[in-house]
């Protein structure tokens, strides 16, 4: 639809005084925008104020003729709203800076702006003001850079200023105002002075702010004044906005301040005279506090869901799976909608007003909008209202839902008997100070609100005796138990997801003991999800922050990762999927950490030493890594090679040859995986398959890892090789690696010795590494290993089949009848009972509890019974082979 400017005009003349005075004090304005010249009109606005020594005057000029340029714009259907509300937000940024240069300059003549922050919040922050906004800024001054007189105290200069600068914007005279300036949003502002110390800011943020504090910095932005020490300012506080471990006291002080102001509204809920379009049920605030809720509460493990506007805001939430993609699109219609009703209702006489008015005046505010009377607008703006309130009603009964709908623990638990009255006096015993987390009146608080439905899951569990001492460590552990306790008061359903973490898995209450915020990951509608690729996966762990450090950098790697492994085990012991998908899973994760680990210790090492034109550092991973099926207690074994000449030097400070560059590389690469940090450690790292083994080098080059391995290497060696595959490095690297590696493993061997070295080997890891339990998948006669020494044999024999995934190398052997095809299915249900057990069973004894079912569950056998049946015939499976291939019959453990 093409722009209509002159009935833009026409209605602004008609129906919006502020306008029609507007347009008639600047004739030069109005003819621009008569012939729908409206960025040019736009430009002249802007210089409105030009030549104009007086900076409230100057502002208060280009304020009304960049309003009355907008207003006609968007009038004529030519300035969308994102354009409308930037350059009002712009503009705000501008009056605002030249008004402290001005109060400034008033003081000290020439003085720069350094050492006076201007911190926008609300709209303003988010660039979307309208067009009768107040601003809300912040005002903080550095003592040691401020501009001041020298018998002035900084605190007296920064108030000065602080004082001129609202007086520049905010008086009304005879051209007007420019901005109402709202101060209050400052630390205590009841009691504080105008502009805040740099250091008291800080530490306000840092221990003291309260819930509605983080959410105004959602939308928080440096301004003006000195624009990149506010930047600084906030880099500084983002962790206390954006926190890692979700804050539900916070999440809940948000949802009961809109209770509160849907409680205090006296005008109508719904659109009619007196309906405030801002503030109402459904208005435009109940959309931000939507999109602002669901922010704290994913934002601080997703960077980007930071979004500071609102439209954004919701479109990310439902990129990331957190929100329904068409609740973000009506959202945010209704909510482009509403901003533009509100901007009509400003436009009529410069009004800071967001209330339906009455009779004619509506009428009047309905016919500027282009509709044809007051009751048709009503019904075009109930149409907008009435969808964003359904589902804002919808997120504050949210505390009522729990974890995502496909979760086997959806609804509160309901116990078939109570608990032991033993036992219930244990649990009250808990608040008797015995425990550290449980002594301060807010955790007394916390957990009386989910004492009785914690006794209810308690009573539930198969063993609640187990359950209640899982409890006990997990309390024992912990440095703070006021925010699990809330969380668990907000999503019931998590009781029982949460027991089977506590009693089921070991590894996992262990891990929970050790960091709490794990739980969190299990509210995301993600949570029983499998997470994406191996480069997905990575981009998570390279999202960090404006000046992170090198251990902040690491700390990100062990968040990610710790919170991947931790979901896939919920996930595990909640038979959402496939342990063979998990194991790839926890394999693609380990990649994922391995890779960034690398490039942030590369990064880090080559900012002292440099880099080595020609040469590169590459990971090889073997064993369960190379072949991309981990358990959750799997270690990585790796090599590392590098490329290029022995002779090469790097270009840095403190210049190294390769071999040393590329061994101390290596060390931080190793180190960046499994030293501890403030987020613990990550894995161990295996580097004993290197040639030589503990006593070689960690690093080596390329061509001599090659020629050892031709020369040099031992049988099993090449084994290990079968199963090798280079998991960093540029293509070129990885596939000079592949094609050398090939040509070792596919030289022609003597059968009859290759077997018995093979024989040898598992004699000796037979006498050196008995099994540990009757379910040891791996180690049992007949289990994993053997198996893979079968096709070990025959993938050297015969140079074929030479894949570093087994499941793939058994298939290709069955494919030439050389194995039978039934040894896929064995290899399947041992690996997935190995990953089970890792979690369920790590003792590899028979469980005594529901654990055996669990594993007959994921194993897919009706019950243990059958499972260890199924076991006993995989392994008969292999022995058979065994037998066939090396020769010898095996002992079967029992």
């Amino acid at each position: 639809m093409a722009d209509d400017w002159s009935g833009a005009l026409a209605r602004a003349r008609a129906h919006a005084p502020y306008l029609a005075r507007g347009l008639e004090l600047r004739p030069d304005l109005a003819e621009l925008l008569e012939k729908g010249r409206g960025d040019d009109a736009l430009a002249l606005a802007k210089v409105a104020g030009e030549g104009i020594a007086d900076a409230g005057l100057a502002l208060r000029r280009e304020k009304r003729a960049l309003a009355t340029a907008l207003a006609i714009g968007d009038l004529a259907g030519a300035f969308d709203l994102d354009k409308v509300m930037r350059e009002l937000s712009l503009f705000a940024d501008r009056a605002m800076h030249r008004a402290l240069e001005a109060a400034i300059d008033r003081r000290v003549e020439g003085a720069p702006v350094d050492g006076m922050i201007a911190l926008a919040l609300g709209k303003h922050g988010s660039g979307e003001l309208n067009y009768s906004s107040d601003i809300d800024p912040i005002l903080i001054y550095d003592p040691e850079r401020l501009a001041r007189r020298e018998r002035d105290e900084p605190g007296e200069a920064a108030q000065r200023y602080a004082r001129e600068m609202v007086r520049l914007l905010a008086d009304v005279t005879s051209e007007g105002y420019v901005f109402r300036v709202d101060l209050r949003l400052r630390p205590a502002s009841e009691v504080s002075p105008l502009a805040i110390p740099l250091e008291g800011a800080i530490t306000h943020y840092e221990s003291s702010a309260i819930a509605w504090e983080r959410a105004a910095f959602i939308r928080a932005r440096s301004c003006a004044g000195d624009i990149a020490a506010g930047e600084r300012f906030l880099d500084h506080i983002r962790p206390f906005v954006w926190r890692r471990s979700l804050d539900f006291g916070a999440i809940d002080a948000i949802r009961q301040l809109t209770r509160r102001i849907r409680e205090q509204q006296r005008g109508p809920t719904a659109p009619a005279p007196g309906y405030n379009v801002k503030l109402g049920r459904g208005g435009i605030r109940e959309i931000e506090f939507f999109a602002q809720t669901h922010q704290l509460i994913h934002g601080g493990r997703n960077r980007e869901l930071r979004c500071k506007r609102t439209r954004d805001a919701l479109d990310a939430l439902a990129a990331a799976g957190h929100i329904a993609t068409e609740d973000a699109a009506i959202l945010g219609a209704s909510y482009d909608g509403l901003r533009c009703i509100e901007h009509r209702l400003q436009m009529v006489a410069d009004r800071q007003t967001h209330s339906l008015p009455e009779g004619e005046a509506l009428d009047n505010a309905a016919r500027l909008d282009g509709f044809a009377d007051g009751s048709e607008w009503l019904e075009h703006i109930a149409s907008l209202t009435a969808p964003v309130a359904a589902r804002y009603d919808a997120l504050l009964a949210e505390d009522e839902r729990s974890v995502p709908a496909d979760s086997p623990h959806l609804a509160p638990v309901t116990p078939a008997k109570e608990l032991d009255p033993e036992l219930a006096e244990r649990v009250k015993a808990w608040t008797d100070g015995r425990y550290p987390p449980l002594r301060s009146p807010a955790a007394l608080s916390a957990f009386e609100a989910i004492r009785a439905p914690l006794l209810d899951s308690l009573a539930a569990a198969d063993e609640p005796d187990r359950a209640v001492a899982r409890w006990e460590t997990l309390l024992s552990r912990l440095s703070s138990a006021v925010n699990l306790f809330r969380l668990l008061e907000a999503r019931p359903g998590l009781f029982q997801l949460l027991a089977d973490c506590l009693t089921l898995a070991p590894p996992l209450a262990d891990a929970i003991a050790l960091r709490p915020e794990l739980v969190d990951a299990l509210i995301d509608r993600s949570a029983l999800d499998l997470p994406g690729s191996r480069e997905e996966l990575a981009e998570a762990m390279m999202r960090g922050e404006r000046g992170d450090t090198y251990e902040d950098r690491l700390d990100r790697i062990r968040i990610v990762t710790g919170e991947t492994r931790f979901a896939l085990g919920v996930q595990l012991i909640e038979t959402a999927h496939d342990p063979l998908d998990i194991a790839q899973a926890l394999s693609r994760t380990a990649e994922a950490a391995l890779d960034i680990a690398q490039q942030a210790a590369s990064e880090e090492f080559a900012a002292r030493h440099g880099r080595i034109e020609g040469s590169e550092l590459v990971v090889l991973g073997l064993g369960r890594l190379g072949g991309g099926m981990l358990t959750h207690a799997s270690d990585l074994d790796v090599v590392y090679l590098f490329t290029g000449s022995h002779e090469g030097e790097s270009d840095g400070e403190r210049p190294l040859g390769a071999t040393l560059y590329f061994n101390r590389l290596a060390q931080r690469v190793s180190a960046a995986l499994s030293v501890p940090t403030a987020e613990g450690a990550l894995y161990e790292v295996d580097t004993r398959l290197r040639p030589q083994g503990a006593q070689g080098p960690l690093a080596v080059s390329l061509d001599s890892f090659l020629r050892y391995q031709a020369e040099d290497a031992w049988t099993w060696e090449h084994m290990a090789l079968t199963r090798s595959r280079a998991l960093t490095g540029s293509e070129e690297a990885r596939t000079q690696i592949e094609e050398g590696l090939r040509e070792v493993l596919c030289r022609k061997r003597d059968p009859d010795t290759l077997k018995e070295d093979l024989l040898k080997m598992r004699s000796e890891m037979a006498a050196h590494k008995p099994p540990r339990g009757p379910l040891d998948a791996k180690l049992l006669r007949g289990g994993l290993v053997d198996l893979e020494f079968v096709v070990h044999f025959l993938q050297l024999r015969d140079g074929i089949a030479l894949t570093p995934r087994l499941d793939d190398a058994i298939a290709q052997l069955a494919a030439r009848d050389l194995l039978a095809a039934s040894l896929g299915n064995a290899h399947d249900l041992m690996t997935r009972l190995l990953v089970g057990t890792r979690l369920l069973a790590p003792d590899l004894a028979i469980p005594a509890g529901p654990q055996g079912a669990i594993l007959a569950r994921i194993c897919r056998c009706e019950d243990f019974a059958a499972l260890r049946q199924a076991f006993d015939d995989a392994r008969a499976e292999v022995a058979q082979a065994w037998t066939a291939h090396m020769g010898e019959r095996l002992e079967m453990d029992e």
